[in-house]
């Protein structure tokens, strides 16, 4: 039996692979590293099939050093302990770090990585993680730390179209099919930017038909129609059906709410996923028109947590609804952006005086914390004095939006400050 299309044409050097360029290109960060010989242990994030493994595996072949590869859903401690002391083993002095591949490193538990953590910091191994989830909610602070962090973007047109051309005039199976590419723009679309997945949809059509092969968007989505199975769920149905969710949660729309969570628990998604973009939710769309969708996205997190599954799905599913019914307000989400765009364009600018400690009376002589006026000793504890930095004095980030939770916040601000919120 052959192997997949997308085995066939996994990359062997950095010149033929595909996309990244960011990372990989003439004098990126990653480039400048794996041509210096050297590399620190470091996490790839970016959704399925944009070259995680296809690009730590050119590395482990470009420095020549020994390459270990665990899966997190396979592996535990004992396997991580193994590896350790192999590497140990194999390592002589002054030669580069062995490399530790850890694919989904997102689904290692704690006490797995913090197996990891010593042999990481004692350069036993060099550590290359690949991850679709954020790693600031899976990876562990300390091991997160002793790691650089890059972003792996989805494939551009550019780049898809050629990987497609490379599959069809450069692998040995399909160079002898001669096929025609007439239209493009259903496999660019069903692949959403995954190089395995275009490839794999290519191979479905490709294998379906007999003799030439004229590829056109009405035959792919026959086929794959045909084949409901073809892609895998945490593919493209993945971004997309979340994507789904958080939009209907967003427009208000409960029924869809339930009707894309239903989808991804019978397609096999982790409950703890679902529960963070709930909380993500509560926070970015529901704000301070409900601060209460905050507390609740995170009591049905907990719920899952304790309770596990399949009863975890009726937390979700009443945090789900109660998101979509309730009034939505960006305000904050919109405020703290506005924040750090100032922030990033002002550099740090010094804190007033009087709003510094001064617990030494080194500090008080230079007027630390001098004509700070507490707020409780005034009526209705509020008095006015100047809070963000000199060059800022009139700065507004936050702007209370149309809901009557908020329209209250925002009232007691224009009575609070007059001019300055209206």
């Amino acid at each position: 039996m052959s192997q997949p299309l997308a085995e066939r044409l996994r990359p062997r050097t950095l010149d033929d692979y595909i996309g990244q360029q960011h990372l990989v290109g003439e004098g990126a960060v990653l480039r400048r590293m794996i041509d210096a010989g050297r590399i620190s242990s470091f996490i790839l994030w970016g959704p399925p099939g944009v070259g995680k493994t296809t690009l730590a595996q050119i590395i482990a072949n470009r420095l020549e050093t020994p390459f270990y590869t665990l899966s997190a859903v396979t592996s535990g401690v004992k396997d991580v302990r193994d590896v350790i002391e192999k590497a140990q083993k194999t390592r002589f002095f002054n030669e580069a770090s062995p490399i530790l591949f850890i694919d989904e490193i997102h689904r290692f538990s704690k006490s797995q990585q913090d197996s990891l953590l010593g042999a990481v910091e004692r350069g036993i191994v060099t550590l290359i993680g690949a991850t679709t989830e954020n790693p600031s909610f899976e990876v562990i602070r300390p091991l997160l730390s002793r790691c650089q962090l890059y972003v792996l973007k989805s494939l551009e047109k550019d780049d898809l179209l050629l990987l497609l051309k490379r599959a069809i005039e450069t692998d040995v199976i399909l160079k002898t099919r001669h096929i025609e590419l007439r239209e493009t723009s259903a496999l660019l679309r069903y692949s959403g930017g995954d190089a395995r997945k275009l490839l794999n949809i290519l191979e479905l059509v490709v294998e379906a038909e007999s003799g030439d092969v004229v590829i056109t968007d009405e035959l792919v989505v026959s086929r794959l129609q045909q084949n409901p199975l073809a892609y895998d769920k945490d593919g493209e149905m993945h971004y997309d059906i979340i994507s789904a969710f958080i939009k209907s949660i967003r427009g208000s729309d409960p029924d869809a709410a339930l009707y894309w969570m239903a989808r991804m628990i019978e397609g096999g998604e982790d409950p703890q996923f679902i529960a963070r973009r709930l909380v993500i939710s509560a926070a970015e769309d529901i704000g301070l028109a409900n601060p209460n969708a905050l507390l609740l996205a995170n009591a049905a997190f907990d719920t899952v947590m304790k309770i596990g599954w399949p009863e975890g799905r009726i937390a979700l599913a009443e945090a789900a609804v109660y998101l979509a019914t309730s009034p939505k307000s960006n305000s904050a989400y919109l405020g703290i952006d506005a924040a750090l765009a100032t922030v990033r364009e002002t550099g740090n600018l010094p804190v007033p005086l009087h709003l510094r400690n001064a617990p030494t009376s080194l500090m008080k002589d230079l007027g630390y914390s001098d004509g700070y006026k507490y707020p409780h000793d005034y009526p209705g504890h509020f008095t006015s004095q100047q809070y963000l930095p000199d060059e800022l004095q009139s700065a507004r980030f936050w702007k209370g939006q149309h809901s009557p939770a908020e329209e209250k916040l925002y009232e007691r601000m224009v009575n609070y400050w007059g001019e300055r919120f209206k």
